[in-house]
């Protein structure tokens, strides 16, 4: 009984790390998050754990961001900057995503729209300053 116990305690840990940061983190990321209360975890482990969450809709893959793939707790429909100098990933929660999108989308592919992810790329102000 205490392995699975363990295993849903990593699950549960790993989904509210994801739940809890606006970071975006990579899984990697995730892992260091966790190692230091959680010595026992693996990164096998937190990858294991996010494609589950993916393939269930609990959370969010943003795709690669400079090679890495990164990740979002917050599956409510929302727009997202990304740097693409630094890597940074913003959510832009005062930009709507809007539902003529989807309907102009359902029309042009003849298809039922699921979803909508909306990402603008650019380079953020902070790397702007630096160049």
């Amino acid at each position: 009984m205490e392995p699975q116990t363990k295993r849903f305690r990593k699950r549960e840990a790993i989904l509210s790390y994801l739940q809890h940061t606006d970071a975006h983190p990579s899984a990697e990321t995730v892992y260091a998050g966790l190692k230091s209360t959680m010595p026992d975890i693996s990164l096998g482990t937190v990858y294991r754990n996010l494609s589950l969450f993916k393939d269930q809709g609990m959370i969010r893959s943003l795709g690669s961001v400079k090679g890495v793939e990164r990740f979002d707790g917050n599956i409510n429909p929302h727009v997202h900057f990304i740097c693409t100098c630094c890597g940074a990933v913003k959510d832009l929660h005062e930009m709507h995503i809007p539902q003529e999108l989807n309907s102009q989308a359902a029309v042009l592919s003849h298809a039922k729209i699921q979803a909508c992810q909306l990402s603008f790329t650019g380079i953020c102000q902070e790397c702007a300053e630096n160049k």
